[in-house]
């Protein structure tokens, strides 16, 4: 009699999980972000970012009883690759949507691919403009260049007074470029000379040619476009020359990365915009980094913040979607959430707005965000407005 009570009672176990298992399922995600190559600092930082997201959130129950399953491929930092992944991760992988990619010129290649595979794209990294073009499965919470920067070139105007400048950016890079292009455009705007104009490529490292000529200008102050990699050593081998004035720069030298590329003294006085710092003691911030430290043992960066929101905003999304089992008509019921979703994390309030495409239709949606200026100071950023 004991024996079939227990037997009894294993089956019901078995039952009763068979229906939890049937009951729950895996909320397939992934991210396409560049792990090796020359952005692997900012993919690895968005890999994190939106790791930990999910982490907390499946162990706070997951989304309507189901688990979150992220799904992390390298696009190497090249837009083909980029498109390879997107493709895999949404035709194969069959996931609900894709986060990433990690850099704007595999942006722009992987969003055409997400549209017509009515699957939504979710830049957290993709600043330059015509990201969101493709239509309305391409969202992005990464602040564009065109709202941040002219920002932190007039707030660096008003605090530090400076009349001329020189520039250099990357000219092989999509990123880079537009940020120069957005600079150019605030530059002229605020009536702010150019004593001249240099350019670098991607894997550069020695630019002591193009600085020594900025320095024969004698700017006040050196506006700076390009990517961390190449930004760092700029900065070091400014002041190594003696060219000690301020630099303006763009979301690329935003990264902690900075003062290991730049040690000591030499990473003082550079100037970045962004809707997220590490110095911002708002409780969702705070407990942000807090975690984030305990976990991967570093501090964040913007990267990793706006990922580890990007995820959040996502499962606000998902938990309004009630799943079919139909993946286009749940692709389809996500994107449709996504679209009103109001969120305060790490980064601040944050919400969507719909923009239009060069021939003036309806395309994707941006984020509506206040950009924080920040200026580095022994080894941090520090915020000044």
């Amino acid at each position: 009699m004991k024996y079939r009570l227990f037997r009894g009672s294993l089956v019901a176990l078995a039952a009763a999980a068979a229906f939890a298992a049937a009951s729950a399922a895996d909320l397939r995600i992934g991210a396409a972000e560049s792990l090796s190559g020359g952005a692997a600092q900012y993919g690895a930082n968005i890999r994190n970012g939106l790791q930990l997201a999910a982490d907390e959130i499946n162990a706070a129950g997951g989304i309507n009883g189901n688990k979150i399953k992220l799904i992390v491929e390298d696009d190497q930092t090249k837009k083909e690759e980029a498109i390879n992944v997107f493709k895999k991760l949404i035709f194969q992988d069959k996931v609900l949507m894709v986060f990433g990619p990690t850099l704007s010129n595999t942006g722009l290649s992987a969003g055409p691919i997400a549209q017509g595979a009515k699957t939504v794209m979710f830049a957290t990294s993709n600043t330059i403009a015509g990201i969101t073009d493709p239509g309305v499965y391409v969202f992005r919470n990464s602040v564009t260049e065109s709202m941040v920067l002219p920002v932190t070139l007039k707030v660096a105007k008003e605090k530090l007074g400076f009349k001329k400048v020189a520039v250099m950016y990357g000219n092989n890079d999509v990123l880079s470029k537009g940020g120069y292009d957005v600079f150019k455009k605030a530059l002229e705007e605020q009536k702010i000379p150019v004593t001249d104009t240099e350019t670098f490529a991607t894997g550069d490292v020695d630019f002591k040619a193009q600085l020594t000529k900025i320095q024969g200008t004698h700017p006040d102050a050196l506006v700076l476009s390009g990517l961390i990699a190449e930004g760092g050593p700029i900065v070091a081998q400014a002041r190594q020359l003696g060219l000690n004035v301020p630099v303006i720069a763009g979301n690329g030298l935003n990264s902690p990365k900075l003062f290991e590329l730049a040690p000591g003294a030499a990473s003082d006085n550079v100037w970045v915009g962004s809707p997220w710092s590490l110095n911002n003691a708002t409780p969702e911030n705070t407990q942000f980094i807090a975690a984030y430290k305990a976990k991967y043992k570093n501090p964040p960066d913007p990267f990793a913040a706006q990922a580890y929101d990007g995820m959040y905003i996502a499962a606000a999304a998902l938990k309004k979607v009630k799943l079919s089992g139909d993946l286009a008509k749940d692709r389809a019921a996500l994107r449709d959430a996504l679209v009103s979703v109001q969120w305060t994390g790490a980064t601040g309030p944050f919400k969507f707005a719909q923009v239009k495409n060069k021939a003036g239709q309806p395309a994707g949606y941006d984020a509506v965000q206040v950009p924080i200026v920040s200026m580095t100071k022994g080894g941090k950023y520090n915020i000044v407005h």
